[in-house]
């Protein structure tokens, strides 16, 4: 199976380094570092070492069984009959493997991948390109396709139901339309965002699934397999120690089996990873058990210490942490909803009693009570 990958590296603009730089200097004098409990892929996962971590077959697959039982029927039907595979669209938050799964199903169907994302497809003649060149059978990976320009997303609309691209020529009362026919092909699409999709393109996929997060047995095993592939000893109390603290996620996991590695190497002498040994160095980068970095547990700080657990707007808590107002709701909040330390009201965001308790401020007030009945 050949990967071939239509990303371009970005160009260089130093005023844009320096702040974040400046950004990231900030970060690690306040005690983290950053994005490592971001569920997006850095530089360093995109690189060679990171595909070798990545499983190649479905049954190395770790984790998301419902869709695993899904898309293993799928590809002994289209076998069965010698057909591609419907088109598949993938939804879920970043890093549960979506990626992953695009290039687990080219190797199982034996053909090539193509990885693209929306972003890169700005012009009409970056997707012709791309669709022209594959050849019967192959599966096409648009990421974040939900960003899809319009003129691209309609020239997609042919191509996945007619295998043909239809090209517009010529104007006015000469203007004619020449079809080009397509090898049949499956395109894959992953999204964060399945409800910014268009419903003409939504429809136009034969499989949706979403991935959901994955249980701590499951993290354990991905963590206990990727430290055998880093050659790093560990045992299964510290794999599962590291996977208590990823959020869920895979690509957290193993960003963290990272540090804890570098852990090990420069203060432990390249001793074995233990639990104890985990929690020391996951407590050094400043990821408590829950999960939480010190950004999470400033915000529900703030709205404890300075405002009594009473409703807080986004912008007033933007203001008091000096977060951007967008960077709470997209990156932090959802996490904390999800494990029930924060709620959202009409009057604005409240923290509940385990945030309290987690934090060591102990039982919230009567009227902080009242406010989450």
């Amino acid at each position: 199976m050949a990967i071939i990958s239509s990303k371009q590296p970005p160009e260089p603009n130093p005023p844009k380094q320096a702040a974040a730089l400046s950004k990231q200097g900030r970060k690690a004098r306040r005690g983290t570092e950053p994005g490592l409990l971001e569920s997006a892929a850095t530089l360093e996962e995109t690189n060679k070492q990171e595909e070798t971590l990545r499983p190649q077959r479905l049954a190395e697959y770790i984790g998301q069984k419902a869709l695993k039982e899904v898309l293993d029927i799928a590809i002994q039907a289209a076998k069965f009959r010698n057909e591609t595979l419907d088109h598949l669209l993938l939804y879920g938050p970043p890093g549960l493997g979506k990626t992953t799964m695009a290039l687990v199903l080219a190797t199982e169907m034996g053909v090539n991948c193509k990885i693209t994302t929306a972003p890169a497809l700005e012009r009409p003649r970056d997707i012709l390109g791309l669709l022209i060149s594959l050849q019967p059978g192959d599966l096409l990976f648009i990421d974040e396709i939900h960003r899809l320009p319009r003129v691209t997303e309609e020239i997609l609309y042919p191509a996945m139901e007619d295998y043909r691209l239809d090209i517009p020529t010529g104007k006015g009362q000469a203007a004619r339309t020449c079809s080009i026919p397509l090898q049949r092909f499956t395109l894959v699409g992953a999204t964060t965002r399945v409800g910014a999709l268009t419903s003409p393109l939504r429809d136009r996929f034969g499989i949706i699934q979403r991935l959901r997060f994955y249980e701590l047995d499951e993290l354990t095993q991905i963590v206990l397999r990727t430290a055998a592939i880093l050659t790093t000893d560990i045992t299964e109390a510290g794999a599962a120690e590291i996977a208590r603290r990823a959020r869920g996620t895979p690509r957290i996991a193993n960003r963290l089996l990272r540090r804890v590695r570098d852990y090990v190497a420069v203060k432990a002498g390249g001793v074995t990873i233990t639990e104890s040994i985990a929690a020391e160095a996951l407590e050094l980068f400043s990821v408590d058990p829950c999960g939480l970095d010190w950004t999470d547990r400033r915000l529900l700080g703030v709205m404890i210490e300075n405002f009594g657990g009473r409703p807080v707007g986004l912008e007033t808590l933007a203001a008091a942490t000096g977060e951007d107002a967008q960077t709470i709701e997209e990156v932090y909040e959802p996490y904390l909803l999800q494990i029930g330390y924060l709620q959202r009201t009409p009057r604005g965001r409240i923290p509940t009693p385990a945030a309290w308790k987690h934090l060591g401020y102990g039982d919230p007030p009567d009227s902080q009570l009242s406010l989450l009945r």
